[in-house]
C-alpha cells in the first residue's frame, strides 16, 4: 500500500511536467520535421544545382560580396562546399523560426494557462508555484529535445550520403546550433510569463527582445566595422557558432548561460508572486475606455489590432528586403538558371530573372500570410476554449454575428497583408531599379493573399465542426503546402503532388500572369467552406479546452 502511495505521489508531483511536455512535443514534432526536411533538401540538391567547380566558385563570389544577402542571411563562408552552403542557405531561417516557436510556445503553455485559470487547478495538488514552474520548464525542455532530435536525424542522414561527406559530429553540432535560439527563447518566454500580467504582454515582451536581437545582428552583419556587435545579440551568438565551416563551440557558453539564467529567474520569480500578479504590473489603475466596444466586430479589432499590425508590418518589411535581394541576385546572375527552372515548373515564363526571383521568394510570404490566417482561427478557438465567448453569447448576440465578425477581421488582415506585400516588394525592387511596376507587384500581393483567404474559409469550417483540432489541422496544411512549394519544386514536376498544396495553384506571379480561374476556385471554395462553418457553429455546443 505504501508503494502505491509513493507512486501516486511521484505522479502528482510530475503531472505539470508531463502535461507541458506532451503539448510542447506535439508542436515541436511538426517544426522538427520541417527543419530536417529543409536541411536534407539543401544537402541533397547542392551538387545537382551547382554541378561544376566553376559554378560553385561563381556562387561563392556572387553571394559572398552581396551586401543585401549578407544583411538578410549573415556572412557567407565556403559556399564552394556543401557544408558552407547549408550552413548559410537555411541557417538564419531555422534560428529565426526556432526563436519565434520558442517564445510563443513558452508563453502559451505558461502564461496562457494561468490566464485561463487552469494553473490554479494544477497548484491545488501537491506542488508549489516554484516547483510547478520548474516542472513546466522541464516539459518545455522535452519539446526542445524533440525539435533537436528530428533536426539531427535528418542532418546526419543527409550528411552521410555519398557526395556529401559531412561527419556525424559536425551534423550534430549543426543541429545544436540551428535549434539553440529555440532553447534560449523558450527560457526567455518563460521569464516573460512571470514578469507580465497576460499572455499577450508576455509574448510582446519576448518578441521585443527577439526584434532587438535581430536588429543588432543585422547591423553587425551589414557593416564590417561593427562585426563586434554580434556578441551583443543572442542571435549573433548563434551565428558565431559557424557550424559546418569553422565550428566555434565556445559561443555555446553565452547561449547556455542566458538559457540557464532566464530559466532560474523564472522559477525564482514564480515562487515570490501570487497567481495572476506580475512583476511589471501597472502602479496606477488603467483608465476606463469604451473605444472599439460598439459591437462584436469592433471588439475583435480592439483585441487583435496590435497583433494584426505586427503581422502586416513584418510581412511588408520582408517583402521590401526580398524585392531588393531579388534585383541584386538577378543582376549578379546568381543561380538564375536554377531559380528560373524551379519557377518554370510552376508556370513562370515572363519578366526575366528579377520576376523569377520574386516569384520564387514570395512563396515564403504567401506561406506566412496563410499562417497569419491560421492564427486567427486559433485565436477564435482560444476565445471559446477560455470561456470568454460564453459571456458574449449570454447577451443579445447571435452566434453567427460573433463568428462573422472574427472572420471579417481575418479577411481584412489577409488582404491588408497582401497589399503590404505588393507595395513592399515594389519599393524594394524599385530601389534597385528592378523594372517591375507597381501594377505588377499589386497583382503579386493579391496572389499572395488568396491562399490566406482559402485557409480562413477552411479553418472556419473546421472550427464549426471540430473546434479542438481546427488550428492543428490548419497548421499542418500550411506546413505541407510550404514544404511542397519550396522543396517539391526542386525535385519533381509531378503535378499530382504539387496540386495537393494551397500555394502552387496560383503560379509564381509576376513571373506569370494571374490565374483568374484558380483564384475564383480557391476564393469560391473558401467562401463556401466559411458559410458551412458558420452554419455548423450555430448548431453545436460550445467546447471548453
Amino acid at each position: 500500500m505504501s508503494h502505491e502511495t509513493g507512486t501516486h505521489d511521484r505522479w502528482d508531483t510530475a503531472v505539470v511536467a508531463w502535461t507541458t511536455a506532451k503539448r510542447a512535443m506535439r508542436s515541436a514534432t511538426g517544426w522538427g520535421l520541417l527543419f530536417g526536411a529543409l536541411v536534407f533538401n539543401e544537402m541533397a540538391s547542392y551538387h545537382n544545382n551547382f554541378p561544376t567547380m566553376a559554378a560553385r566558385e561563381n556562387l561563392a563570389h556572387a553571394f559572398g560580396g552581396n551586401a543585401a544577402f549578407t544583411a538578410l542571411m549573415g556572412p557567407a563562408r565556403r559556399l564552394d562546399t556543401v557544408g558552407g552552403w547549408v550552413a548559410w542557405r537555411v541557417f538564419v531561417l531555422l534560428i529565426t523560426v526556432g526563436a519565434i516557436w520558442g517564445l510563443l510556445t513558452a508563453t502559451r503553455l505558461l502564461r496562457r494557462e494561468e490566464d485561463a485559470g487552469r494553473w490554479e487547478l494544477l497548484l491545488a495538488g501537491r506542488t508549489s508555484r516554484r516547483h510547478a514552474t520548474a516542472q513546466a520548464l522541464a516539459g518545455l525542455a522535452a519539446g526542445w529535445a524533440v525539435l533537436w532530435a528530428l533536426t539531427a536525424v535528418f542532418t546526419v542522414l543527409a550528411g552521410s550520403r555519398s557526395g556529401v561527406g559531412i561527419s556525424a559530429p559536425a551534423s550534430l553540432f549543426y543541429a545544436t546550433a540551428a535549434t539553440a535560439s529555440a532553447a534560449m527563447f523558450l527560457a526567455i518566454g518563460a521569464l516573460a510569463s512571470q514578469l507580465t500580467a497576460t499572455r499577450r504582454q508576455a509574448s510582446g515582451l519576448a518578441a521585443a527582445i527577439y526584434v532587438a536581437a535581430f536588429l543588432i545582428r543585422t547591423v553587425a552583419d551589414s557593416f564590417a566595422g561593427l562585426a563586434w556587435l554580434r556578441w551583443a545579440s543572442p542571435l549573433g551568438w548563434v551565428e558565431s557558432l559557424h557550424p559546418l565551416t569553422s565550428a566555434q563551440p565556445l559561443a555555446l557558453v553565452p547561449i547556455a548561460g542566458l538559457t540557464a539564467s532566464a530559466a532560474v529567474a523564472a522559477v525564482v520569480i514564480a515562487g515570490h508572486r501570487d497567481l495572476g500578479a506580475a512583476v511589471l504590473a501597472r502602479h496606477r489603475p488603467a483608465q476606463d475606455s469604451t473605444r472599439l466596444l460598439g459591437g462584436a466586430a469592433m471588439l475583435v479589432v480592439r483585441l487583435e489590432r496590435w497583433a494584426a499590425l505586427a503581422w502586416i508590418g513584418g510581412i511588408a518589411l520582408l517583402a521590401l528586403i526580398f524585392g531588393m535581394v531579388a534585383r541584386s541576385a538577378a543582376g549578379a546572375h546568381l543561380g538564375a538558371a536554377t531559380v528560373e527552372q524551379q519557377v518554370a515548373r510552376l508556370g513562370g515564363h515572363q519578366g526575366g530573372a528579377t520576376a523569377a526571383w520574386i516569384g520564387y521568394e514570395f512563396a515564403y510570404l504567401a506561406a506566412l500570410v496563410a499562417f497569419a490566417a491560421a492564427t486567427q482561427i486559433s485565436a477564435t478557438r482560444g476565445e471559446e476554449a477560455d470561456g470568454r465567448v460564453d459571456n458574449l453569447l449570454a447577451r443579445h448576440l447571435h452566434r453567427g454575428t460573433w463568428l462573422a465578425g472574427r472572420l471579417g477581421f481575418g479577411v481584412a488582415l489577409v488582404l491588408s497583408a497582401g497589399l503590404a506585400t505588393g507595395v513592399g516588394g515594389w519599393l524594394g525592387a524599385a530601389a534597385r531599379h528592378g523594372g517591375i511596376g507597381l501594377a505588377a507587384m499589386s497583382q503579386t500581393g493579391l496572389n499572395v493573399a488568396i491562399p490566406g483567404l482559402f485557409i480562413l474559409g477552411v479553418g472556419t469550417l473546421l472550427y464549426g465542426v471540430t473546434p479542438r483540432f481546427a488550428a492543428s489541422a490548419l497548421y499542418v496544411l500550411v506546413l505541407w503546402s510550404f514544404l511542397v512549394e519550396i522543396i517539391g519544386t526542386s525535385i519533381t514536376s509531378n503535378h499530382w503532388l504539387l496540386d495537393t498544396t494551397v500555394l502552387t495553384h496560383l503560379g509564381p506571379v509576376p513571373a506569370t500572369s494571374l490565374h483568374w480561374t484558380a483564384i475564383a476556385w480557391l476564393t469560391g471554395l473558401g467562401a463556401a467552406a466559411a458559410l458551412a462553418g458558420l452554419a455548423a457553429f450555430g448548431r453545436r455546443d460550445l467546447a471548453a479546452a
